[in-house]
């Protein structure tokens, strides 16, 4: 029960996020759950592989290299998605920002 309300509510969140940041833009809230399903996909298959990757990078940039990860994420979910769009390259970073502070906030409430 706690896995479909956490889906439910980061839908509902990265709907709305999609809703108010410049940049981005979603159909619909079933395109908003596809993407929390997607991106759930790809930061559980692809990230790793891209942190793995990106090592060196990430341990010379003190981890901040870890955002540009987070934003190729997001843009890959765009091209996989044709109900989600993002505009470039800030506007997935800005996206990934506040979706990870945001699904951190939902993680504390419904855990």
């Amino acid at each position: 029960m706690g896995f479909i309300l956490k889906l439910l509510l980061t839908a509902i969140l990265t709907y709305l996020l999609a809703a108010f940041l410049p940049g981005a833009h979603i159909d619909g809230f079933g395109s908003a759950i596809w993407l929390v399903i997607v991106l759930a996909l790809l930061n559980a298959f692809v990230k790793p592989i891209l942190q793995l990757i990106g090592l060196p990078i990430t341990i010379i940039t003190l981890g901040l290299f870890l955002l540009v990860i987070n934003a190729l994420i997001i843009m890959l979910a765009s091209y996989l998605l044709s109900g989600f769009e993002i505009s470039g390259f800030f506007a997935a970073l800005l996206f990934s920002i506040v979706l990870s502070l945001v699904t951190t906030v939902v993680d504390k409430v419904v855990d």
